[in-house]
């Protein structure tokens, strides 16, 4: 098969390192890639944002499968134009891509199909979102209905903390028109778990679960940021809580996405607070997270291939490759982040991680620059290990994370340390 890969992250770095060891794999494609991809793939200058280019270099490439792996062009409908071309696309149409792209639609759809969620509201007067926050109490969560690349989820201690954040959203439009509409929902205490299934528009199976570390620093302290790490498996989530999963949250969500004439052709991934009640949903994301696909991929026993194809093409779903194995994936970032991004710094040490036993170095913001290795964004390399157990493989990620060095690199000593479940404190706010 010719399969092409939408994207140039870590995420699509995870995914072409695991789909280039498939037997049926003929050729892989970028667009437009980075180094790392470059390994597995042929990279091409084509942005994620131009349509009509990925079009074009589809039937060039004359792809079997596409596979779209960021949430923007998925928002806007590039699943949708590579579709109507006649191409097979992992990935869902601007319709089921709502999920994301709209919290408020999102919580409507689980109101109406009775999934479990926090109690909310939906806004677009700041007077009546402070209203709200002061029915709810705090704590409480105010989020951006629009994309925000994972930082529109501001979690609120007081009430005052909560007319800050209702003014960043509508009044300051830092997030754009993102912003204009908020959701203030309840604050949901528990243990907070990414979970992920594939569905091929008719029939889901379940993937797996793994657990993000969001904020910046140590203890969950800081600003939220896309993602500075993540572990699989997740202990709490043992054969029982999935299929409770799946039974309450992750089949209703498909088939009322389907009722509202979007079926859903791609993976989703289900945002959940385990609280004493059960699983509750926080928010739901319509592709693979970053970096919770690294680990996840990196665990995986067998071909991917197969199962995506599967759901692209409406097919039935072959049986979801095993994991005997841990995974730990530890993002290391450039100084600033989240808030800037230092760029154009020389890389060194890249060798010597990809040495330690179980290590698999992957690139969400590198470029190359005159013949040299040099930082491109905010998260710059995602360091995996897979090992028999979460201790191990944390052991053997920060030993590999020790070795990569530039000016100004950082990242979170306690990936798959977090105490559970982890409560509302500063680190949070």
């Amino acid at each position: 098969m010719n399969v092409l890969v939408v994207g140039g992250g870590g995420r699509e770095h995870a995914l072409c390192w695991k789909l280039a060891q498939s037997e049926r794999l003929t050729r892989l494609i970028a667009a437009p890639g980075n180094p790392g991809i470059a390994r597995h793939a042929t990279c091409v200058a084509v942005s994620v944002d131009d349509h009509d280019g990925l079009v074009r270099l589809a039937e060039r490439e004359r792809a079997d499968l596409i596979v779209i792996g960021p949430e923007v062009p998925l928002v806007a409908g590039l699943a949708d134009r590579l579709r109507d071309t006649g191409f097979a696309v992992f990935g869902p149409g601007a319709a089921a891509a709502a999920l994301e792209g709209s919290k408020a639609f999102a919580k409507d759809l689980m109101a109406r199909a009775g999934i479990p969620t926090a109690r909310y509201a939906t806004f677009r007067d700041a007077a009546g979102a402070r209203r709200f926050c002061r029915e709810l109490g705090a704590p409480v969560v105010v989020k951006a209905d629009g994309l925000a690349a994972g930082k529109g989820a501001i979690v609120c201690a007081t009430l005052d903390e909560a007319d800050e954040a209702i003014a960043r959203c509508i009044e300051r439009r830092e997030f754009g028109a993102g912003g204009a509409t908020v959701v203030v929902e309840e604050f949901l205490r528990g243990e907070e778990v990414s979970f992920f299934a594939v569905s091929n528009g008719a029939t889901c199976a379940a993937l797996g679960a793994a657990q993000d570390h969001k904020t910046v620093f140590d203890g969950d302290r800081g600003p939220n940021t896309g993602g500075m790490g993540a572990f699989t498996p997740v202990a709490s989530v043992d054969v029982s809580m999935q299929d409770r999963i799946m039974r309450t949250i992750v089949e209703p969500t498909f088939a009322a996405i389907a009722r509202a004439g979007a079926p859903y052709r791609g993976v989703l991934f289900v945002g959940l607070m385990l609280t004493a009640d059960g699983p509750r949903v926080i928010e739901y994301n319509v592709r693979f997270g970053d970096p919770e696909c690294q680990a996840l991929v990196s665990a995986l026993d067998g071909d991917l291939l197969p199962l995506l194809d599967a759901a692209a093409r409406g097919a039935p779903l072959p049986i979801v490759p095993g994991s005997s194995r841990a995974a730990v994936c530890v993002v290391l970032t450039s100084a600033g982040y989240p808030a800037r991004s230092v760029t154009g710094l020389p890389i060194e040490g890249l060798g010597e991680a990809e040495r330690v036993p179980g290590v698999v170095v992957f690139h969400a913001g590198t470029a190359a620059h005159e013949g040299r290795l040099v930082t491109a964004g905010g998260r710059v390399f995602g360091v995996t290990a897979t090992a028999a157990d979460v201790p191990s493989a944390i052991e053997s990620a920060y030993a590999a994370a020790a070795r990569i060095r530039f000016e100004g690199v950082h990242y979170r000593r306690d990936i798959g340390r977090r105490p559970r479940p982890p409560q509302l404190t500063e680190a949070t706010r």
